[in-house]
């Protein structure tokens, strides 16, 4: 029951983070590097803090816990993965909500899933190691799939009806873009492992197994926006848009706050269910390794379902569609597999 329960909150986070870019057509007025900032200040910043308030011992402070060891190193993979976050966010324009997810976090998957236990001297071929490597190879059949669906859906689609879905498809440039961003956001697994002695030291002071591991968070997200926001400043800069924030009204203002926030907080609940469903795993050491996967599993599971909502895939044959679903059903068949293995 406790592995159901991890798995259900799990999904409610990531289904979260994949429908914090439905926001984005809300923001009206804005260059995208203005949009990227501000949502950045309450997804990195605001809520981040607010939860690692939630795994703060009661006499102790932030300071204090983080003092245990490891802070610096998660803030420095915190910065490398902002560049991850960047380039994320590329990958959506030039791709698609589906597309861009879809292969940006299937690299996400392989390398936050398996450096960590490399790191920690998992041999992956032999006993559990050899079980987290299944399953990640089972996530990138899946997302391989999907990848060919598609190319599919840009073979078969109409330059028109191609800009009408994604209005700057780019498909190599926007896999380039996209696999890069796996590569990179995969720290931010690294920067959650660099943090465990401060988690450690906040479960030892008392704090529940829910949110011990919220205040690492929040220096892996604050090192992401230290890169984007000087990334989206120098666009500013560069593109002459930091006018925009105050040459819009009042209402728009108020209305493009309201959205940058709302997609804040969707993106924020992929990390805060990740560390509460972790800790409904702990007697499951193979999906508690295996826990990354199964987010970006999920991510790219609904970030498809949003892509056919937002008719990203309107015009393409029933074929491509198919292979999609096949795709989609490869990557929940990685974690039940996983879950299985667990329990033989």
């Amino acid at each position: 029951m406790n592995i159901l329960i991890g798995l259900l909150i799990i999904a409610i986070g990531s289904f979260g983070q994949s429908s914090s870019y439905v926001p984005i057509n809300k923001v009206k007025g804005w260059s995208w590097e203005n949009f990227w900032l501000i949502q950045g200040v309450f997804a990195w910043l605001v809520f981040p803090f607010l939860g690692a308030l939630l795994g703060k011992p009661i006499g102790v402070s932030l300071f204090d816990l983080w003092s245990s060891g490891g802070a610096l190193q998660a803030i420095v993979y915190g910065i490398l993965w902002g560049v991850g976050g960047l380039t994320f966010g590329l990958s959506m324009r030039y791709l698609g909500v589906a597309l861009g997810q879809s292969i940006s976090l299937g690299t996400c998957a392989a390398f936050g899933t398996l450096i960590p236990a490399l790191l920690a001297g998992t041999n992956l071929f032999s006993g559990e190691g050899l079980l987290l490597l299944i399953g990640v190879i089972i996530t990138l059949v899946g997302i391989a799939v999907i990848g060919y669906a598609g190319s599919l859906r840009s073979k078969q689609m109409s330059e028109e009806e191609k800009k009408k879905a994604v209005k700057e498809f780019a498909l190599t440039k926007g896999l380039a873009v996209a696999l890069l961003a796996g590569f990179m956001s995969a720290c931010f697994a690294l920067g959650l492992d660099a943090g465990s002695p401060i988690k450690e030291s906040a479960l030892a002071h008392g704090v529940k197994g829910l949110y011990a591991g919220l205040p690492v968070i929040f220096l892996v997200t604050v090192g992401g926006f230290v890169t984007n926001a000087v990334y989206c400043i120098y666009q500013n800069i560069k593109n002459d848009t930091a006018k925009e924030y105050r040459e819009v009204s009042r209402s728009v203002w108020i209305n493009n706050i309201l959205f940058c926030a709302l997609a804040g907080v969707l993106w924020y609940s992929q990390f805060f269910g990740l560390e509460m469903g972790k800790s409904f795993l702990i007697d499951s050491p193979i999906l508690m390794a295996f826990s990354w996967s199964i987010l970006m599993a999920l991510n790219v599971t609904f970030s498809n379902v949003w892509g056919v909502i937002l008719k990203e895939w309107k015009g393409v044959k029933p074929s491509a569609i198919l292979v999609l679903v096949i795709g989609l059903l490869i990557l929940i068949s990685s974690i039940i597999v996983v879950a299985l293995a667990q329990n033989v």
